[in-house]
């Protein structure tokens, strides 16, 4: 501590009247920090301690870190994470016969020494079993913007619980590339793409659970045909690395990166689709009450008014614009009805045409059938009257109603 800071005269005025010096009028913030002086302590306090119940408060609180693991089923992403926390998770296995990309997160209890830490694994099943990529990548953002979107309702609540809230926003990410010494598929490709802020470096890793003797000493390795690799040497492959990486030295940067950098970013354009602004109409920040009670309450309540008559007035739009879509859609209806009405009143007065035209012909052929009918009988009573035959009694009434019963039913 500076000599400067120690010796630096107190200006103070008591309840008997005595009053400092007087001194020349300075300013009310030069005056307080003139008033402030650092001063040494006489013996020992304990604030030194504050990283300490840190520790503690942290230790009893325990902690949360999820994984998001990407890749082709079947790539060994289970047998890293066995192999990252040395131990044996309880993971089905899955078919390559999903018909679509889903992830299903499971979570654990993990213990360290004191150091209690909750585990979450998120697996991506069926991922790149389908003959159709193209948005196979699209049930894994939406997930992350999910998790997101689940904190930030949260935070939004009146009555928060962030101490005691289950957070499951991924803090790191592992894509899993087949080692087939080709180049990168095109699912690959795309997916790293969307993903991009979210990885770092690549690592060749292989993992394993099984222990085999090499020596005088037992190892986790995987065997080959063609050899042995050893899992922890560093000589046959990065899984050290990476475990060093993402568990012992960047586990919690992982996690601080995630709330203050990806959770940040969406938070910011949620809340600005909200309504939320930093700034005025103007371009000026918005300037808060001085009341302590009403500050925070008038500044939402303001937004939220701004976004209620907005919405408003939007619903209204949208009523209108679907009130004349629906008046266009009536008249067309009806314009399509008219032109149908119209079409068939054609189509019947045509039939009726060609019916009485029908008709016509019919009666005309009724009159020659009736001509020939008399002729005939007339020659016949003339061929009888010359054989000299009775002539007969002509049916003049019957066939007179056979003649209108068929015209009668062909009407």
């Amino acid at each position: 501590m500076a000599s400067s800071d120690v010796a630096r005269p107190l200006r103070f005025q008591t309840d008997t009247g005595m009053r400092a010096p007087s001194n020349p009028p300075v300013d009310n913030h030069d005056a307080k920090r003139q008033s402030c002086r650092a001063l040494p302590l006489a013996g020992h306090v304990g604030f030194d301690s504050l990283p300490d119940q840190l520790v503690n408060k942290s230790i009893h609180q325990g902690f949360c870190f999820n994984i998001l693991c990407i890749g082709e089923t079947g790539i060994g992403k289970s047998t890293l994470m066995d192999s990252l926390f040395n131990t044996c998770f309880d993971d089905c296995m899955s078919t390559h016969f999903q018909p679509n990309v889903r992830l299903k997160a499971e979570t654990y209890e993990l213990q360290e020494s004191n150091v209690r830490l909750k585990l979450t694994v998120v697996n991506t099943v069926g991922f790149g079993d389908q003959i159709n990529k193209d948005d196979s990548y699209q049930p894994i953002v939406d997930y992350i913007d999910a998790q997101f979107e689940a904190y930030l309702q949260e935070e939004l609540k009146i009555k928060r619980a962030l101490y005691n809230y289950h957070d499951t926003r991924i803090h790191v990410c592992l894509y899993f590339i087949s080692p087939t010494g080709h180049s990168l598929k095109t699912l690959d490709l795309l997916t790293m793409k969307i993903l991009d802020s979210k990885g770092y470096l690549p690592f060749a890793v292989v993992g394993s659970m099984e222990e085999i003797k090499i020596g005088n000493k037992t190892v986790k390795a995987r065997q080959y045909p063609w050899g042995i690799v050893q899992v922890e040497n560093e000589h046959h492959c990065d899984f050290v690395k990476l475990r060093e990486m993402l568990i012992c030295t960047n586990m919690e940067d992982l996690r601080e990166q995630t709330h203050m950098s990806h959770y940040e970013l969406y938070r910011r354009c949620k809340l600005e689709q909200m309504g939320f602004r930093d700034t005025g109409p103007e371009n000026k920040p918005v300037r808060m009450p001085d009341s302590k009670k009403t500050s925070r309450r008038e500044s939402l309540q303001e937004t939220y008014e701004a976004k209620r008559h907005e919405f408003l007035g939007e619903l209204q739009q949208k009523e209108e614009e679907m009130r004349q879509m629906f008046v266009q859609r009536v008249k067309e209806k009806e314009a399509l009805l008219k032109e149908a009405e119209r079409e068939l009143q054609v189509k019947f007065e045509h039939l009726k045409r060609l019916h009485q035209e029908e008709r016509i012909r019919v009666e005309e052929k009724r009159k020659l059938l009736e001509d020939e009918i008399m002729a005939f009988n007339k020659r016949k009573a003339a061929s009888d009257i010359l054989q000299g035959r009775p002539l007969p009694a002509t049916p003049t009434v019957g066939l007179k109603k056979d003649k209108d019963r068929k015209n009668s039913g062909f009407m």
